[in-house]
């Protein structure tokens, strides 16, 4: 059982780590918790409080009072050193920067015209969605209002106008849109205001980056015929949920990234404007998740979640390297990145002949398979110069070639731009052994196409073994019906759970890899400042581009069963996942060819042609998280920072691997001899037929691993809905023998004949406190 630091060590030691930028280092923005019951009654409101005893009014940047109580504001050391001892402050920690996780897929999932989910649900017809991003370009056709009824009277937003956006761009599709920037402009170099760079961003909802805009659309745009991204992906673009409706929450800025005092801000107005569903793309990007009191992701998310509503979050691109994932609060869902079965295939020819596969979005004059001189500049062993970094490449080296450029660092595109710069007239990005085989595309402003590490291999060894090496590069457009699909995308952050390994985190994978979206107007589909070119859609990959596929079909369930709690629609989505592609093969890693795993894909790939009639649910309440928070360890104050209410931990002994969570992690010393076993308690939910009887079945994990459930089978009437059930796992420590990544993997399923209800095991080893 973690027990966690007292708040005011982790404060110090945070504090160590200077993670915002200012002109003077001594002050810095904080989030401070106040425990709001200890409001004296001369002051008429909490703001009125704060700004006398706590900070000076001018540096309280945003109050609140919804998903957590207090405020953040610019602070000294000597005033965060004073609140950390006042008796009403529960706790203080420093604002931090966040990154974003940067139309087939909705066939991919299931999704049918006329039948299943879609027809069901109304296409998700007056549920909101909440999308916390850079924002909107709403005069895209994705956005259009055409046959949508009148706007949700629970609806209590607000069009907040602002730069090039004002309330006529907000519609029946797009019912509100806020931009909070506040913490932002006090993390930027120099603090205070003018900090946004109005020649490049929009003080308003508007998008200057194009992730928000893409991420909205993938939610949940409407139908867009002839739809491409410069002929690549041509067809109808489609959100999964066409008719829900969009709340736009710009929280990120172009080139700034995102701050945790203006996304807890958008968290608290997005639970108090009446959303039903809340798409995140943002997280980490370092590894290192923060105790749950200490992420104002996970306590906004927890004050979402305690009211209903559903919070899909991205699981980040450090994969495929272990304990890569983010967002990991047992209340978030999150979500994963694999390929859908489309794809944009391109080669390499070499000048001995030999043809490279690989993938590419150029769309400009092609080489028309005439051979260019070939070149690594790396050969040198100069990172910077292997890296294409800017300034790198010496034009007498590289003009009138084709460049082998290294993945890593600066990104993709501005490889391809450094290359353009120095004279040379295509690029081959090369993979390195940490990215493995993972391909995505890119709409390079040269011809250049991505190889992975096994081919990277084999061109380098082509350049230095030839006198006079050359190359070509051809493109062959988009190519659908790939085998197999899904396969886990390499960059998808894997487990296992860094804060909580008894929760198995990702949730579940959703298409990440080459999504066509709405894109803004503002910047070309590359990004770069020297990229003129203007797309109404682009092509994107990352786990930002998995989330909104699951914020939209979480809009789906929760419009065709209105009365499901978000643990029900989550649990829905995560017992009806595939853990087999396209061939009915397990699921293989894009990294390494290999089969993948829980700690990959957690419950496997989002099914919603299954997703919508799951048969069982496993469902929780805020007392179930509490319960939770203290089996770890939190004491009631902490837990008070992340639920806003004191809570009492039972004396009986509470075990984190009890939550009522769809999977199953049993952890093991790793000193054990002999049998050793760990029992779970799980309560499924009947949300079938009435009248209906479950057996369960078992894929054992392991030779040594056993796994019985108790009782075998669960009987349901009108009168039983909920019934428990004990799933004991017994492991030989002597004869274990774990996988690469430290555990081994099974699953148990409930079945009913009609119904298959499965939940993931993982079997471990940790080594004893």
């Amino acid at each position: 059982m973690a027990v966690p630091l007292p708040i005011g060590v982790v404060i110090l030691l945070l504090l160590s780590v200077d993670l915002m930028i200012s002109a003077d280092s001594t002050v810095k923005t904080y989030l401070v918790r106040v425990d709001s019951k200890s409001k004296p009654s001369i002051f008429p409101s909490h703001y009125d409080w704060y700004s006398s005893e706590f900070a000076d009014p001018l540096q309280i940047l945003h109050t609140y009072d919804t998903v957590f109580h207090g405020f953040s504001a610019i602070l000294n050391p000597d005033t965060v050193s004073a609140l950390q001892k006042h008796p009403s402050v529960l706790a203080v920690f420093e604002d931090r920067r966040r990154q974003l996780h940067t139309t087939r897929s909705p066939q991919f999932l299931g999704l049918r015209i006329q039948r299943g989910l879609w027809s069901e649900s109304d296409y998700g017809s007056d549920v909101i969605i909440g999308v916390f991003d850079t924002g909107i370009w709403p005069e895209r056709r994705s956005f259009s209002d055409q046959n949508l009824g009148p706007v949700p009277r629970r609806w209590k937003g607000v069009c907040e106008a602002g730069h090039r956006f004002t309330a006529e761009n907000c519609n029946r599709k797009i019912v509100g849109a806020r931009f909070f920037s506040k913490g932002h402009e006090a993390g930027i170099p120099g603090g205070g205001l003018g900090g946004i760079n109005e020649t490049v961003e929009f003080r308003s909802p508007r998008d200057a980056d194009g992730h928000g805009t893409h991420t909205a659309s993938t939610a949940a745009g409407m139908y867009a015929f002839e739809a491409s991204m410069n002929g690549y992906a041509d067809g109808i673009a489609k959100g999964v949920a066409p008719k829900a409706r969009l709340a736009i929450y710009k929280v990120c800025w172009k080139n700034s990234g995102c701050f945790d005092s203006d996304i807890l801000a958008a968290f608290d107005a997005a639970v108090t404007d009446g959303v039903d569903v809340i798409s995140i793309s943002v997280g980490g990007g370092d590894g290192i998740s923060s105790p749950y009191y200490l992420d104002p992701i996970a306590i906004g998310s927890y004050g979402a979640a305690s009211k209903g509503i559903f919070v899909s979050s991205s699981a980040g691109n450090d994969g495929p390297s272990g304990i890569s994932v983010t967002n990991l609060a047992p209340w978030l869902m999150t979500v994963g990145a694999g390929t859908i079965d489309r794809n944009f295939p391109a080669d390499v020819v070499l000048g001995d002949g030999r043809k490279i596969s690989g993938v590419s979005l150029y769309s400009g004059q092609q080489l028309n398979g005439k051979m260019y001189p070939l070149v690594y500049p790396g050969r040198t062993g100069q990172l910077s110069t292997s890296l294409c970094m800017e300034n790198s490449l010496d034009p007498s080296e590289v003009k009138g070639k084709i460049v082998i450029c290294d993945r890593g660092s600066n990104p993709r595109v501005s490889k391809g731009l450094v290359v353009k710069n120095a004279g040379g007239i295509g690029m081959i990005l090369a993979n390195g052994a940490s990215n493995g085989e993972g391909l995505v595309g890119d709409a390079h402003l040269i011809p250049a196409c991505a190889v992975g590490a096994n081919e990277e291999d084999l061109i380098k060894s082509y350049v230095s073994s030839s006198k006079f090496p050359t190359a070509t590069i051809n493109f062959h457009g988009t190519v659908i019906g790939v085998r197999p699909a899904p396969v886990v995308a390499s960059f998808s952050g894997r487990g296992p759970n860094g804060l909580n390994p008894e929760i198995l985190k990702p949730d579940l994978i959703a298409p990440g890899v080459n999504i066509l979206a709405a894109w803004t107007d503002a910047v070309g589909p590359t990004g770069l400042d020297a990229d003129t070119r203007r797309t109404e859609f682009n092509i994107l990959s990352g786990t930002s581009m998995a989330c909104p596929h699951v914020s939209g079909a979480a809009a789906l369930l929760k419009s065709a069963h209105p009365d499901w709690s978000a643990a029900m629609i989550k649990s829905a989505m995560l017992t009806t996942a595939s853990v087999s592609d396209n061939n009915l093969q397990p699921m293989t890693d894009q990294a390494t060819g290999k089969a993948s795993t829980a700690y990959d894909f957690g419950a496997g790939h989002l099914n919603l042609d299954r997703a919508m009639d799951p048969g069982l649910v496993y469902d929780l309440t805020n007392e179930d998280y509490i319960n939770f928070l203290c089996s770890i360890g939190y004491g009631p104050k902490t837990i008070q920072v992340i639920t806003r209410s004191r809570a009492f931990c039972a004396m009986k002994r509470l075990s984190p691997e009890n939550l009522n969570y769809p999977s199953i992690v049993a952890s093991f010393p790793s000193s054990s001899y002999g049998v050793v076993s760990m029992s779970f308690i799980r309560t499924a939910t009947n949300v079938g037929d009435p009248n209906s009887v479950y057996w369960v079945s078992s894929e054992v994990p392991a030779k040594g691993v056993t796994v019985a459930v108790k009782p075998s089978s669960l009987v349901f009437s009108e009168k039983v809905k909920k019934l428990k059930f004990v799933v004991t796992v017994s492991a030989d420590g002597q004869s274990l023998s774990l996988d690469e990544s430290g555990a081994v993997f099974g699953s148990f399923s409930w079945s009913n004949g009609k119904h298959v209800v499965r939940s993931p095991i993982v079997v471990t080893q940790v080594d004893p406190l």
